[in-house]
């Protein structure tokens, strides 16, 4: 059962909206099922006598003393508008069901408490079987403004109890920090013009994907306008500095014309201009020269960063923990960028479904988080998706994504979890994907029987523990082709088991050998280290354009360079 409060000021508008036949016929049999006082709310819906203005001005009674009192100002947002929906697959509730429901939500709610005989006027109207919308008017008989502070949150709690009482569908509990829930006019609108998406949703994923890639607040708003994505900047009426933005999609207008605006926080919370600042670095930083010695470093560094996240997560550093999710949430879709394969759907969608739990009602350190975000931007420009490499990284998305659902979970932090398992389903089956072709080609070039014996005594000798378990894994032959590379590479072959086996849990891992392969894969190489000591300093920046830093009234009409950047954004 899903509440979603909002306010507006048209008490009949609102009225004429309910019972109505809605935007494409959807309304059924429209008719109130309960009310602040039955016999005194006329229903336009089954008393043919009863009109919308007669039920408006009953609802609008003490808005309208209050008004009078004041000088003719009505309050602002007196309007209180709750649908309340039940999941796909509830069973129907009657009429004195749904009663039931509203008057206890308004009571959660702080609109009208239960024996409180001077609490707001409100009806809950019915005009379909698996929705009512409750409205009020928000002055008290007694002239005050009802106490609504955290009113969602507190409607939110009530549904979780009439759904166990029910019996319906228990669905999670939120902590505030989910962004908001299209609006049925913004659906209509998508549908309308047939895009998969809402304006709303849209722009979302595109500022996600750019405040990933980018490395400054200047190449965020060109980025976003080389898309085609309208950028508004608020300004601080003494210093002219950017305090605010809002965003509009191409070719998203109201009926004027005009651009449909949304703001960064109302995408989502970590998207407010100051939520972006914590993450982003500052301008003096993001300047210096960036340099690219192996074009497998960025893939190499993001790897090591998320071994590392997956050890944070264990700390009891909840802060720590938090920065480095919401890094996480960055890594993804720059992995996505910068796959070429037919697992890049799966990347992407992965990516999107994080988007819940790279957040919670913890505050993030993300400072904590600097070399997982620094490496997954340097991944956002890598050139090349360099195999086996790019498949270990998957490999250890799939093991945070695991271990950032159990994070959530141990927390009660219950739709972030669910989001993490839902990233976590895609991952594991873009990884898949990935993985299955370069497995069998390992084991199709494994070494000879007299090598692959020798390695087998390296395992007994320096992992006893997990050494049976390692040689009956499928991937095994797998394994004894990467031992085989490394050797060839520089390392030994027992000391590099040894190393890894200190740093990786195999007794948790379903398939030790196959954690073996990508974890060797992923650790630096010998040769290639040894090559870039050699060849000291001929490593040359990578190229990259910085745009220049909106300030004053500037920032209200950014333009400039970041086109390259904005293609490889949209191609996410």
């Amino acid at each position: 059962m899903v509440p979603d409060v909002s306010t507006g000021s048209d008490t009949r508008g609102l009225i004429v909206y309910l019972f109505g036949p809605g935007r494409r016929d959807e309304h059924t049999d429209p008719h109130i099922v309960a009310a602040w006082d039955m016999a005194g709310a006329p229903d336009p819906g089954r008393d043919p006598a009863a009109t919308f203005t007669q039920l408006a001005k009953r609802l609008d009674h003490h808005v309208d003393l209050r008004t009078r009192e004041v000088g003719g100002k009505k309050p602002p947002q007196h309007v209180w508008h709750c649908p309340v929906r039940t999941a796909p697959g509830d069973r129907y509730l009657t009429d004195a069901e749904w009663a039931e429901a509203a008057r206890r939500i308004v009571h959660a709610a702080g609109i009208a408490p239960e024996g409180d005989e001077k609490a707001c006027r409100w009806v809950a109207v019915r005009h379909a079987d698996d929705h009512i919308h409750i409205m009020a008017t928000t002055v008290r008989a007694d002239g005050r403004r009802p106490r609504t502070h955290r009113d969602g949150q507190r409607a939110q709690a009530e549904c979780r109890k009439i759904e166990a009482e029910f019996g319906l569908r228990r669905l999670k509990s939120g902590d505030l920090t989910a962004p908001r829930t299209p609006t049925g006019a913004e659906r209509a609108k998508a549908e309308r013009q047939g895009q998969p998406v809402t304006a709303r949703h849209w722009l979302r994923e595109q500022a996600y994907a750019v405040a990933a890639a980018v490395h400054n607040e200047s190449d965020y708003f060109t980025v976003l306008q080389s898309l085609g994505i309208k950028v508004k900047a608020r300004l601080g009426p003494e210093t002219g500095d950017v305090i605010g933005y809002s965003l509009a999609a191409p070719g998203d207008t109201n009926a004027a014309g005009e651009p449909v605006w949304y703001g960064g926080s109302k995408l989502a919370p970590d998207l407010s201009i100051n939520r972006l600042r914590e993450r982003l670095p500052d301008q003096q930083v993001a300047d210096r020269p960036r340099y690219v010695a192996d074009p497998a470093d960025p893939w190499r560094h993001t790897t090591t960063a998320i071994h590392t996240a997956r050890t944070v997560l264990d700390s009891g550093d909840d802060a720590a923990a938090q920065g480095h999710l919401a890094a996480f949430g960055d890594a993804l879709y720059n992995i996505a960028s910068a796959t070429t394969g037919p697992h890049r759907a799966e990347l992407r969608a992965a990516a999107m479904a994080f988007n819940r739990a790279r957040r919670s009602a913890t505050r993030a350190d993300h400072q904590a988080a600097t070399a997982l975000r620094k490496a997954a931007k340097e991944l956002a420009y890598a050139s090349n998706e360099p195999g086996g490499l790019a498949i270990a990284l998957l490999f250890a998305t799939v093991h945070l994504a695991r271990a950032a659902a159990k994070w959530h979970e141990q927390r009660g932090h219950e739709q972030q979890a669910t989001a993490a398992e839902e990233a976590l389903r895609h991952l594991q089956a873009g990884y898949q994907q990935a993985a299955t072709p370069v497995l069998a080609d390992l084991t199709r070039r494994a070494p000879g029987a007299a090598t692959a014996r020798r390695f087998e005594q390296d395992v007994h000798a320096a992992l006893p523990d997990d050494a049976d378990r390692i040689l009956a894994d499928r991937a095994w032959t797998a394994l004894t082709t990467t031992l085989a590379h490394a050797e060839t590479a520089g390392h030994n072959p027992r000391r590099l088991l040894a190393e890894i086996g200190t740093q990786r849990e195999l007794d948790s891992a379903e398939h030790p050998a196959e954690a073996l392969t990508w974890c060797i894969t992923a650790h630096p190489n010998r040769r290639a280290q040894a090559a870039r000591r050699r060849s000291n300093g001929i490593a040359t920046p990578a190229q990259t354009t910085e745009a220049p830093r909106p300030s004053g009234a500037a920032a209200g009409t950014m333009h400039g360079r970041g086109q390259a950047r904005g293609r490889r954004i949209a191609d996410r």
